[in-house]
């Protein structure tokens, strides 16, 4: 009998490939709907809650707690396990360059604050969990991430503008694996023990990097510049998302990288997309 999977923020990014990729695998995907459902009634009999909410930032701190709650009450009312799209940010602007699952989470800054807060509500509710925690997204259209809005957004004119130096090492995660990577968790829920986090590979790639991959990847001369984050400085007294965009700016300054080897003991046989096909297809919308 196939398995049945709620969405949440099923029109997001990682909402919406996972519900693609967890349909593929033959569950039952159901969305949620905030205007006419109610998280209690959505989410009973389901066996997966995959919560891939994301206000934006300036939002986070009214917003994250009382969501987080109530995934929490309705995952202990339906007994259903919950998946969650973790990022990097739980490990603090002193994180060292290779991420691991037994990383210590040590952010203190508040979206990383918030974060930890978040993801330890989950482990102390004793809900069974998978944090599948991965880099920055690539997607296959413009959907809003750094990627599309700023690095490539003049992809046309041959230039990428990144937010920081050059030889800096960054994690991406290309929306399709990672999306195929949460389906092949699920197959496995009944044999993950009651908290799970696990980081997604992916790919690695300094500004420089990106900038040879796409020259390879779109047959055309893409050159690299240094983003000016005099802008995001300027709109700071007047615009909500300013302050936050400086405060994670630290990423693209630190290099890091996602180790995938615990992910690919529980599912071995996951297949990675070439860097450049991932990156020609993340780049065609722009062009």
């Amino acid at each position: 009998m196939p398995r049945t999977a709620l969405i949440l923020g099923e029109s997001g990014r990682f909402g919406k490939h996972a519900a693609q990729a967890l349909a593929r695998h033959n569950w039952q995907v159901r969305t949620f709907n905030r205007a006419t459902d109610t998280l209690s009634a959505a989410a009973r009999d389901v066996d997966l809650i995959v919560n891939a909410w994301n206000p934006p930032y300036s939002k986070w701190a009214d917003q994250v707690p009382g969501l987080t709650r109530a995934v929490i009450d309705a995952a202990q009312a339906s007994g259903a396990a919950v998946m969650i799209p973790g990022n990097v940010y739980v490990f603090g602007q002193d994180m060292p360059p290779v991420l691991t699952p037994d990383t210590p989470h040590r952010s203190m800054h508040p979206l990383g604050r918030i974060r930890r807060e978040f993801e330890a509500a989950y482990r102390e509710a004793g809900v069974k969990t998978i944090i599948l925690r991965a880099g920055d997204f690539l997607d296959t259209e413009a959907s809003g991430n750094w990627f599309d809005q700023v690095i490539a957004a003049k992809i046309r004119k041959g230039r990428i503008s990144y937010p920081g130096p050059l030889d800096r090492a960054h994690a991406w995660a290309y929306l399709p694996d990672l999306a195929e990577a949460a389906a092949q968790l699920a197959n496995r829920l009944d044999a993950l023990p009651p908290f799970t986090e696990v980081t997604f590979e992916g790919f690695t790639l300094s500004g420089a990097e990106m900038a040879d991959a796409l020259t390879g990847a779109l047959g055309r001369q893409v050159v690299a510049r240094r983003m000016n984050w005099l802008p995001i400085q300027i709109a700071r007294p007047f615009w909500a998302e300013a302050k936050h965009l400086l405060e994670m700016r630290y990423l693209w300054q630190r290099p890091h990288r996602l180790d995938g080897a615990a992910l690919a003991r529980i599912v071995p046989d996951l297949a990675a997309t070439p860097m450049e096909d991932a990156l020609r297809k993340a780049a065609a919308a722009l062009l």
